[in-house]
């Protein structure tokens, strides 16, 4: 599943591959925001870790992903 982070100042968002189901990284994001220090801890599918401080995430995109398409479609 491929989650978008969006941080505040950065001209890019963070893309994401990771194994998780959307509920669970949707209470990650839940409780990372709210709690004073937090940071948003993901581990993508090749078990690397993305960290993000709670304060400096604009926004969180939940999708589906797509798998890798090559060419033109009609």
């Amino acid at each position: 599943m491929e989650v978008k982070i969006g941080v505040q100042y950065a001209q890019r968002e963070l893309v994401v591959e990771t194994d998780e189901t959307p509920e669970n990284v949707e209470k990650l994001v839940s409780e990372a925001v709210g709690s004073e220090t937090g940071v948003l801890t993901l581990t993508d599918s090749k078990n690397r870790k993305v960290i993000v401080p709670a304060a400096k995430i604009a926004y969180v995109e939940i999708g589906g992903g797509v798998a890798g398409q090559v060419g033109f479609r009609s």
